[in-house]
């Protein structure tokens, strides 16, 4: 078989200052987007079309020729065409023999076939160079220049010339280059923008279950009940009340699920003796998701915040005071100034405050931009030791708040404790059990476990 010199064009053109012809087959709205925005970055571009004509939409600059005519000029080709139109490329297999085609397609649904649409392509023209890339950056993204939320692009394929080819016009383009690895991987990467916030769907989920289930707990306990015993209406309390009490429990109790999985993670290892077995399943997912956890708690503890310094312009609490006020001056009498009290009000906020701080220290440094410029060991210190003391700070805070009225029977309505006092389970218990791992004995066993060593390695040297 002779060979067509566009074959041949190397695959090494990013040698030169010079960027190299880049042909796209099809003319939508994305493959136009695409060239508009290849054309900016100084690429020649070449749609390859059933009609060979200049349209109004094309891009100014861009040519248009017949797929044949378009794929010889080119030695990297974009595939802008849905997968059930790929059947039309058959014709073109030895035009596009050695080239480096780029598969940019996705489904409508997950998993919509067995076989990715990359993989169906390097198939279908075997003599191809088939890479995934671009599917998960939206044709407006593209043309209005608005790509800061979605910059990172997977890339994928078998031949590491023609990735490393793709993930350059990438960075040409200003954007990130993700390298998945083989095209194992594009099922994946074809399943990724499909999916409406994949690692969110358990914190989230979490939250609203929580949210319903102590929303109906506070309004049995404060609305429903003093309704039915001393015939007051309180409803007025769902709107700020009960969401008062609701937003610190859920904070609290995120954040003490935060660090929930690191402690069992610990027991898992403590007792099998390596870290070389892999978690249940469950325990994985959950801590692949204690960021997404964490910054779910960071908002309920701004709510808390927000409603609290709301508190003095309500008209029930204006009332209140103004009433008391009252009283003591139709009474002549005066409350005297309870010191202790004083200290326990003055260090439940002060408690607070600090708490929020690192609170909201522990979501700056999960961001990326923040992240990335720091240390495994810097951001491990804050994650770890800033947000255990954290967790302290706040389990302390509501601690201090609730005082001693765990003591009273009032606190008891119908049988039912206060909200913080169920908030306090999951933190306390994570507390403790992490104070026993901190103790030598045990503590010492684990560090040598993570970092290598078995109590019964499967093989002896």
């Amino acid at each position: 078989m002779n060979s067509n010199p566009s074959n041949v064009m190397a695959l090494t053109s990013t040698a030169s200052n010079k960027k190299e012809t880049v042909c796209i087959f099809g003319t939508g709205d994305f493959g136009r987007a695409l060239a508009y925005k290849m054309i900016q970055s100084g690429y020649s571009v070449v749609f390859g079309s059933r009609q060979a004509q200049i349209s109004s939409l094309i891009p100014k600059g861009a040519e248009v020729l017949s797929h044949t005519e378009a794929a010889q000029k080119a030695a990297i080709v974009i595939i802008a065409i849905p997968r059930q139109h790929y059947n039309f490329l058959l014709p073109l297999a030895e035009v596009l023999h050695g080239k480096v085609l780029v598969d940019v397609s996705n489904n409508l649904k997950l998993n919509q076939y067995s076989q990715s649409n990359a993989e169906y392509l390097a198939q279908l023209i075997p003599g191809a160079k088939v890479v995934k890339a671009f599917n998960t950056v939206s044709a407006w993204a593209l043309q209005s220049g608005t790509l800061d939320a979605s910059r990172q692009v997977f890339v994928c394929g078998d031949d590491k010339k023609a990735k490393q080819m793709v993930m350059d016009i990438v960075r040409a383009l200003g954007l990130t280059p993700l390298d998945q690895g083989s095209l194992l991987a594009a099922q994946e990467i074809e399943n990724y923008p499909l999916q409406l916030f994949p690692m969110w769907k358990f914190p989230i989920f979490l939250s609203l279950g929580l949210t319903a289930f102590f929303f109906f707990y506070c309004l049995i306990r404060d609305v429903i009940y003093p309704y039915v015993n001393e015939k007051k209406d309180l409803s007025f309390f769902i709107a700020i009340s009960i969401a008062n009490r609701i937003c610190p429990v859920l904070a609290l109790i995120l954040l003490a699920l935060v660090y929930l999985p690191g402690v069992l993670a610990a027991i898992i290892q403590l007792y099998r003796g390596t870290k070389y077995s892999r978690f249940p399943d469950w325990l994985d997912k959950w801590m692949l998701c204690r960021k997404q956890l964490g910054l779910v708690a960071l908002a309920f503890a701004f709510l808390h915040v927000l409603y609290t310094l709301i508190i003095p312009i309500r008209y029930y609490v204006r009332w209140r005071i103004n009433s008391r006020v009252i009283s003591q001056v139709l009474n002549n009498r005066t409350d005297p100034f309870d010191n202790t009290s004083a200290w326990l009000s003055d260090s439940y906020l002060a408690l607070g405050i600090l708490g929020f701080f690192l609170f909201v220290l522990l979501g700056i440094t999960s961001l990326p931009s923040v992240s990335n410029s720091v240390n495994w060991r810097e951001f491990r210190f804050v994650q770890s030791k800033l947000g255990y003391l954290t967790l302290i700070l706040c389990t302390a805070h509501t601690l201090v708040y609730g005082g001693k009225r765990f003591l009273y029977a009032s606190s008891y309505r119908w049988y039912l404790p206060n909200a913080y006092m169920l908030s306090l389970i999951v933190p306390c218990t994570v507390l403790v059990v992490k104070f026993v791992l901190v103790f030598p004995c045990l503590d010492k066993p684990l560090t040598r476990i993570r970092q290598g060593w078995e109590r019964n390695p499967r093989y002896s040297e």
